[in-house]
């Protein structure tokens, strides 16, 4: 990750990204419900953060190693539903479509994923595309 922080949040959730999904990316604080983490987590792609995307995969799940694509550029993440995944809950679901320019062509991946809160602590489980 380059040492200028981007000042608007790549999540779009209105806010700086120093008061938004860097808190989370630096261990200043943990995700307390699914949406959160899953906006830091493609937050983590947008700033190229692999080491977090492997410390917010859930253990059960996780690959050994990721390599993110340095010519993918993250533009838009839409948040178009979640069920469950508040701080009292055990799972959640985050259903979003994610947008980039990746080789000089706009993509989008649309995923419904999983989260699992272990302890208090939520952790992406899997998607599904």
């Amino acid at each position: 990750m380059s040492s200028l922080l981007p000042l608007r949040c790549p999540c779009l959730s209105g806010e700086t990204y120093a008061a938004c999904c860097h808190r989370f990316h630096s261990g200043e604080a943990t995700a307390p419900t699914a949406e959160l983490l899953m906006r830091s987590r493609y937050s983590a792609f947008a700033v190229g953060l692999a080491e977090y995307l492997l410390a917010t995969w859930h253990p059960q799940t996780r690959p050994e190693f990721l390599d993110l694509d340095a010519d993918t550029v993250w533009t838009r993440l839409d948040i178009e539903s979640t069920n469950r995944g508040g701080p009292f809950d055990r799972v959640g679901e985050v259903q979003f479509t994610a947008h980039c320019r990746s080789g000089g062509a706009l993509t989008r991946q649309h995923e419904t994923s999983r989260f699992e809160r272990v302890g208090r602590e939520w952790f992406y489980v899997d998607g599904i595309a």
